[in-house]
């Protein structure tokens, strides 16, 4: 067991898993991490608990929007995407707002990275739920949907077609077209448009999870009635 591995082990709760990425990481001395791991604000930004930056900070968070483009190798098309950073006090109401946006049914996906026997993702797919069910059930989950690591959520509807994603790093993408309605949303929530915003994605960065979201992990699935279909 390596000096990173034995000290979050050593720190943090044994249920707790997070997974380093990056050997800068590695490089730094146990008072350094507990440090870095116990700062929780930026500035004005708030971290969820489900992600952390890297230790120098190429890419500090920050709370904004930006615009890009998503192509399909397949087929060459080109949809385009708003990405955005929300600090933790405003995430998931943030969140429900977007998801409200796409109508009065719409299908689901809840990826999880939970099991590490597994590579990749796993992604649990269901179609048809009507948009009140969907939003109480998740109002049930904020923690897990908020501080979870290993977590992440799509919700779409495909006769538009739009998609809001909340994935694990707790980034915020709608994908499709017209993006108007999102960028209002975004913006009553104070999330203005950054052109050159950069994301922790960008840079090297650990996400944290813990047995007591794993469980809940699978409590959502059952209340969502999610299929399974492996990546």
């Amino acid at each position: 067991m390596g000096l990173l591995q034995q000290f979050f082990r050593n720190v943090f709760d044994e249920a707790e898993a997070f997974k380093p990425q990056a050997s800068c990481f590695e490089q730094a001395t146990p008072q350094e991490l507990s440090r870095h791991f116990e700062k929780h604000t930026y500035d004005d930004f708030h971290l969820t608990n489900a992600v952390r930056p890297a230790i120098d900070l190429k890419v500090k968070p920050q709370q904004g929007y930006r615009h890009d483009v998503y192509v399909d190798e397949e087929t060459g098309t080109r949809v385009p995407v708003i990405i955005a950073s929300a600090s933790s006090e405003v995430l998931f109401p943030l969140f429900m707002d977007l998801v409200r946006r796409l109508g009065e049914t719409v299908d689901v996906v809840l990826e999880t990275s939970h099991n590490h026997d597994v590579s990749g993702h796993v992604d649990l797919y269901r179609e048809q739920i009507d948009m009140p069910v969907l939003t109480s059930v998740l109002s049930e989950y904020e923690d897990l949907l908020t501080h979870d690591g290993c977590t992440g959520i799509a919700v779409l509807n495909p006769k538009i077609p739009q998609e809001v994603q909340f994935d694990e790093h707790k980034l915020l993408i709608m994908y499709g077209s017209p993006l108007e309605a999102f960028e209002h949303v975004l913006e009553s929530y104070g999330v203005y448009r950054l052109d050159e915003l950069h994301f922790l994605t960008e840079a090297e960065h650990v996400h944290s999870s813990t047995e007591v979201f794993h469980r809940q992990f699978g409590m959502l699935q059952a209340d969502l009635g999610l299929d399974q279909h492996g990546e």
